[in-house]
């Protein structure tokens, strides 16, 4: 399990120290594209994205789950190179495309991975503290990254954090030889049994996946849950435009934008100890966490993006431990199809949260506008205990 851990939360992390995250947004606005112009490319990359979200999910049930993490590293090296290359509105769109396909090549297929391998050696109940390092190790990485933007940032502007970044991408491709290959347990196995081809299983995996969200009440709802709680942490997007409308310096920006990630990987961290919470401790938990960050953006500063930071840990640790309890719930026929559902469904949220932002930034500043696109959370906080299903005993199946 160590061994495991480690080969997860490596690879997890890796992905994730990326410089240029800490700067992108102005990279963006410093090439002459405004508020609405970045939101529209953040819509791109969220339509590209949930487009190809469960039909990648149904190929991670049907082909090698490595494989396609393979190809979601290549994709990824592609997009920030695009980005450095053609530094305009329509290289950044080329690049958002070939990242949105990359994400949704991972999504759904790295947890389906990680859950199967964890089934195969008998210890599922694991999932929530071992997923949880992996996005403490994220979080811890982004902080690393976004803090190493600045020095990056001094000595050779955008270029070098940009090139620095795309020699970590090929670092993280490497890195996918290093996970396990665990057998799935869906039906599409036993059909490659019989000799059907790829497309047959493929179509197998997809109707399998889709069905089971269709017709088990408990699955849909946990999918529902999942993917709003990920949904929400769409707002990270506009926290570099944010702390540079709060006067600070574009130096100094990767420093602020660093400590909402501090809260991001203690909630990470804690997802393993939480991952038992109730349905009402889960919803005051998202109430509190949404008040934090609405506050702290109007109160900006260091004080300000702490707060955001102690919000955004809580919303991150709700996401995780959701996310295992879907996992636990579902059948496993169709893993990675059910949850590239979550990815679908949270990037169609993340669409409505950037249009808002698009629009409402002719009448408000970014400030209000976070403090504004929170609230919906309340409502999110209040009906969680309708939606999160109960927790599962170790070593117990669900009943059906």
């Amino acid at each position: 399990m160590t061994s495991l851990s480690a080969r997860v939360v490596a690879y997890a992390s890796v992905r994730e120290f990326v410089p240029l995250y800490g700067l992108y947004a102005l990279l963006f606005e410093d090439h002459g594209l405004d508020t609405r112009s970045i939101s529209s490319l953040f819509v791109l990359w969220s339509v590209v994205a949930f487009v190809s979200e469960v039909p990648s999910g149904a190929w991670a049930d049907t082909v090698s789950r490595r494989g396609l993490l393979f190809g979601s590293g290549a994709l990824l090296t592609a997009a920030f190179t695009t980005w450095l290359i053609w530094p305009g509105y329509w290289g950044f769109a080329l690049g958002f495309v070939l990242w949105g396909i990359s994400e949704s090549m991972k999504s759904g297929t790295f947890e389906a991975l990680v859950y199967d391998e964890l089934a195969a050696r008998g210890c599922e109940h694991r999932y929530a503290a071992i997923m949880g390092y992996a996005n403490a190790g994220e979080m811890t990485c982004v902080f690393v990254a976004i803090l190493t933007a600045a020095p990056l940032f001094e000595l050779g502007g955008y270029a070098l954090v940009g090139w620095v970044s795309v020699a970590i991408t090929v670092v993280d491709i490497a890195l996918v030889g290093t996970l396990p290959a665990a057998p799935k347990v869906e039906e599409a196995d036993e059909i490659a049994g019989r000799g059907d081809t790829v497309l047959v299983r493929y179509m197998s995996s997809l109707r399998a996946g889709t069905s089971e969200i269709r017709t088990d009440r408990v699955v849909r709802r946990s999918v529902v849950l999942a993917a709003a709680l990920l949904a929400c942490l769409a707002f990270d997007e506009y926290f570099a435009l944010l702390a540079r409308e709060s006067g600070a310096e574009t130096g100094f920006v990767p420093v602020l934008v660093a400590l909402t990630a501090v809260g991001q990987v203690v909630g990470a961290a804690t997802a393993g100890r939480t991952a038992t919470m109730s349905g009402r401790t889960m919803g005051a938990v998202v109430i509190v966490g949404s008040a934090l960050i609405a506050g702290g953006a109007l109160a900006g500063g260091i004080a300000g993006f702490t707060a955001i930071g102690v919000g955004y840990g809580a919303l991150h640790n709700t996401a995780i431990v959701a996310e295992a309890r879907l996992q636990d719930t579902m059948s496993g026929r169709a893993r990675a199809t059910v949850s590239s559902v979550v990815g679908l469904t949270s990037e169609v949220l993340s669409v409505a949260v950037f249009a808002a932002y698009a629009i409402g930034s002719l009448w408000l500043p970014m400030a209000a506008l976070v403090a504004v696109t929170v609230l919906p959370l309340v409502g999110l906080g209040v009906v969680v205990p309708r939606l999160l299903p109960a927790a599962r005993p170790a070593g117990t199946e669900r009943e059906r």
